[in-house]
């Protein structure tokens, strides 16, 4: 009984521990699932991790490969601009020194080197000429090299006495061509570019060298204040114009033996010391990056800090410089940075918008599946429709309000463009003016010059002629002014019969100095008795000037360089034509050759407006006014009325 009993206790301990064990399996079994819903929640939210992190990646690249991309077109356009402005500073002076040195006084200067009172004379005309130029210094070497005339004569550092002949402009110009250099002036230790040009005696033979040295400091001046880095550097690196000061000087290529004599021997930058300026090229995202190191004390607008640039650069050749301009990636990268952010905003928006739309369709589930709850469910969404509407009404006034201030400010803008249009007809009558007179105004300085030749020889006769020509000239301005003061109204000048012989003598006058410039020879040809046209002197001597000037643009630098103006009778019409034998006019561009502000020279040589104010002048004598391909070069065609008997009586 008592090992029974033993037994029997033993079962009954075995059988009361299976109700425990039964509960605790099934216990691991739920742990079990839980983890592998929270492994598989780990796995979801590390790919949707990973996700983003590759999508704000992937942004940040494209974003700041398009910001650098529009930076680099921006310090390419800004770069052309720049060198633009430079060659266009330049071709100011550069027959300067050419024109000065076929003065008659220059020459006899050259033949008598030594004659005190002609290097006085001469002393002062290039003081004047230095001033009217706004040049730095003019002055005139004999073929040894010494300085025996100069602007800057009697004042301290004067060029006269010194001696120029280790300079490349002297030796070129002493060989009988013009030429160019840039460089600090030994004398002065100030930075110029010079022009020179041979002067010959009165024999005829090179006896000396005249030069004109311009300044830089005001094309600096221009650079400073924007965003953009610009300096200038010569053929062997050194930077010899620059908008951050202490970039000046420096060597942007490694200063090898070869350039180091190459730029001691010209004297180029006389006692200046040079310094390393450490240029890190880099390709970065498709577009050429420089790195600069801080250099010098960074002034107001911290040009002189270094840092990461984009580059534009050009070689000029005729000046031989290259431009270099440069801007700080630090706005494309901020840019960048910004669109990365938002992007990440977005997606985690995105991610937000969707585990709330999850959320949502869960609670709806559930709800669907408690019949109880149905009716609670319905008054619900009906609330929440009820405050959508309202929230939309509120939504829609909002807009009626912004909507009202927007006219508003419609109406105001309105107001600004009109005013606008005005201050651009006020632009366009500017300019119009600004080109009409620059003909008669050319053909005035040149009788001036030649009057003053005149004077200097005695010839008092021929002057005077030369001053009346002047005070013609000086009528037919104002008379172009009056013109232009009635533009948007009819002229009130009378048509009258005009005799073409006469007009077209007095036009070959006043385009002469241009002819003469380019090598042109005018022809004319005019049939006897070629009845009058009826059309304004003034006015009709202006569209013959403009098209006589325009022929003589195309056929410079041409070997037929002929303009020929003829005209014949074609019943009740006088038929006027000017042509030349240039390149042509392009069939592509043959139909706005008279719009306004349309033209085919290059920048800075012309606005435009000329064959538009021919257009309309002509239009104005009730003619027309045409272009015709001559096969070679171009000729434009005038139909005029022919007089009436009475108003040649008249």
């Amino acid at each position: 009984m008592e090992g029974a009993g033993g037994a029997s206790g033993e079962y009954a301990f075995q059988i009361d521990l299976c109700p425990a064990i039964m509960p605790a399996e099934e216990d691991r079994g739920d742990i079990s699932l839980s983890l592998r819903f929270h492994r598989k929640a780990a796995f979801a939210a590390l790919g949707i991790g990973l996700g983003i992190g590759l999508a704000v990646w992937q942004a940040d690249r494209l974003a700041l490969r398009y910001y650098l991309a529009t930076d680099a077109a921006r310090a390419e356009t800004a770069m052309r601009l720049t060198i633009n402005a430079l060659e266009g500073d330049l071709a100011r002076y550069e027959v300067v020194p050419q024109l000065l040195a076929d003065l008659d006084a220059i020459r006899h200067l050259a033949s008598e080197p030594d004659n005190a009172q002609r290097r006085g004379q001469i002393d002062a005309l290039m003081l004047a000429r230095n001033t009217m130029l706004q040049s730095s210094d003019i002055y005139i070497m004999r073929a040894d090299g010494e300085t025996v005339a100069a602007s800057n004569q009697g004042q301290p550092g004067t060029f006269v006495g010194q001696n120029f002949r280790y300079r490349p402009y002297f030796h070129d110009a002493l060989q009988g061509h013009p030429a160019r250099f840039y460089g600090v002036g030994t004398t002065s230790g100030l930075r110029g570019y010079f022009f020179s040009a041979p002067v010959r005696d009165m024999q005829g033979r090179i006896a000396a060298v005249l030069a004109v040295k311009i300044g830089v400091d005001r094309i600096e001046a221009a650079w400073r204040g924007n965003e953009y880095r610009v300096l200038v550097t010569d053929p062997e690196g050194i930077v010899f114009m620059s908008s951050v000061p202490h970039w000046l000087y420096g060597a942007t290529l490694p200063r090898t033996a070869e350039r180091v004599a190459r730029t001691e021997a010209s004297r180029r930058y006389a006692d200046v010391a040079l310094h390393d300026l450490p240029f890190q090229r880099a390709q970065i995202d498709g577009v050429a990056q420089v790195h600069l190191p801080a250099i010098g004390r960074a002034s107001g607008d911290g040009a002189a800090a270094g840092g990461q640039f984009l580059i534009a650069e050009q070689v000029m050749d005729e000046a031989g410089w290259t431009v270099h301009v440069l801007l700080d990636t630090a706005g494309a990268r901020m840019q960048a940075r910004v669109v990365t952010i938002t992007v990440f905003l977005l997606l985690c928006a995105g991610l937000s918008a969707v585990a709330v739309l999850v959320q949502r369709r869960a609670r709806i589930a559930e709800r669907l599946a408690i019949e109880a709850r149905a009716r609670d469910e319905l008054e619900r969404r009906v609330e929440e429709r009820t405050a959508d509407l309202a929230r939309v009404n509120s939504h829609l006034e909002q807009e009626i309000v912004e909507r009202r201030a927007t006219e508003v400010e419609l109406r105001r803008a309105q107001a600004n463009l009109v005013q606008v249009g005005k201050l651009a007809a006020l632009g366009q009558m500017s300019a119009a003016l600004s080109h009409e007179i620059n003909q008669p105004l050319a053909a005035a300085r040149n009788y001036a010059d030649s009057a003053d030749v005149l004077l200097e020889r005695g010839d008092i006769g021929r002057a005077r002629q030369n001053i009346g020509h002047i005070l013609s000239l000086i009528d037919r301005m104002a008379a172009i002014g009056r013109h232009l003061r009635n533009a948007g109204r009819k002229p009130n000048e009378q048509l009258a019969a005009i005799q073409l012989p006469a007009l077209l003598e007095e036009t070959r006058i006043i385009v002469g100095g241009r002819l003469a410039a380019v090598g042109a020879r005018l022809e004319i040809d005019l049939p006897p008795g070629l009845p009058p046209v009826r059309a304004g002197a003034t006015r009709l001597q202006q569209v013959l000037v403009n098209l006589i000037t325009n022929a003589a643009d195309a056929v410079e630098g041409t070997e037929d360089r002929r303009i020929t103006v003829s005209a014949s009778q074609q019943g009740e019409r006088v038929v006027i034509r000017v042509r030349d034998r240039g390149p042509g006019v392009p069939g592509a561009i043959a139909e706005r050759i008279f719009d306004p502000f349309f033209t085919t020279k290059p920048a800075g040589n012309g606005l435009g407006l000329g064959l538009s104010i021919s257009y309309n002048i002509i239009r104005d004598f009730g003619g027309q006014i045409t272009l015709r391909d001559a096969h070679p070069g171009a000729e434009f065609n005038l139909t005029l009325a022919a007089a009436r008997p009475h108003e040649v009586a008249a």
